[in-house]
């Protein structure tokens, strides 16, 4: 099996300006994800960004980089214009890695693309773990996903689903049958050819309502396999509180 990846990096942040080029241990962040990327066993690996500045820093430490526009809405849009520009087929495995994420661990690179790779109903693979804690459950924040038994998304959604009606109308405070609960973990395998597709769909209102870009696969009648991460997860960086813990880790 074979796959590529593509690590988004755009500059502009309204939380966090420039988060791709902050330093977090004498090495600029985006650097921390590339190397972690570059041992997953992708076949190539791709800087997407729309900036100079992280294409010239992504560039000294022998990274590939591709050049998008700045007008794109979604990481989406942007993984599109790398397909095209890197002349991969429709067939191919195109994980997408977000370039906020210095810690992400290479198993999981691996397994979304194997899953999709095994998967031959499936347009996209992504990963979720389980929720034990009815904070996170009723965050909406932490986006919560539903399979079936075949492994196949059914929804997505910043509620709480799904709803234990008997035991919830007694007590939220704790989660009872835990294990049916579940969190999704941002990271996706894409079959190059879907994304073509999703480029062409109009954006639908289930996805407007969540502001959940995946929703708008499963509106239009195609897969999304999910399967629990074979390893935890570490936090992204988002906030300059994000960085500061990220920064003790890896110090």
């Amino acid at each position: 099996m074979r796959f590529q990846v593509v690590i988004p990096a755009r500059l502009a942040s309204t939380r966090l300006p420039g988060k791709p080029l902050l330093d977090i241990a004498g090495k600029p962040m985006i650097q921390h994800v590339y190397e972690r990327v570059i041992s997953s066993g992708a076949e190539n690996v791709v800087i997407a960004t729309d900036h100079v500045d992280v294409a010239r820093v992504a560039g000294q430490f022998g990274a590939t980089v591709c050049m998008t526009s700045v007008s794109h809405r979604s990481g989406t849009e942007r993984l599109s214009e790398v397909i095209e520009l890197m002349g991969w087929s429709g067939d191919e495995i195109i994980v997408n890695v977000q370039g906020d994420e210095p810690l992400i661990p290479q198993a999981l690179i691996k397994q979304v693309a194997t899953n999709l790779n095994n998967n031959a109903d499936a347009s996209v693979a992504t990963l979720c773990e389980k929720i034990t804690d009815s904070v996170e459950f009723f965050d909406p924040n932490a986006v919560k996903v539903v399979f079936d038994k075949f492994g196949m998304a059914m929804y997505f959604s910043r509620a709480p689903i799904p709803w234990n009606r008997d035991a919830f109308a007694s007590d939220k405070s704790c989660l009872l049958d835990e294990g049916q609960y579940f969190r999704h973990i941002g990271l996706y395998a894409y079959r190059a050819s879907l994304v073509a597709e999703y480029m062409a769909w109009p954006a639908c209102s289930l996805e407007g309502v969540e502001a959940l870009e995946q929703l708008r696969i499963l509106w239009n009648g195609q897969n999304i396999h999910v399967a629990e991460a074979c390893e935890k997860t570490a936090p992204g960086v988002d906030t300059e509180a994000d960085l500061a813990l990220i920064r003790q880790l890896l110090q």
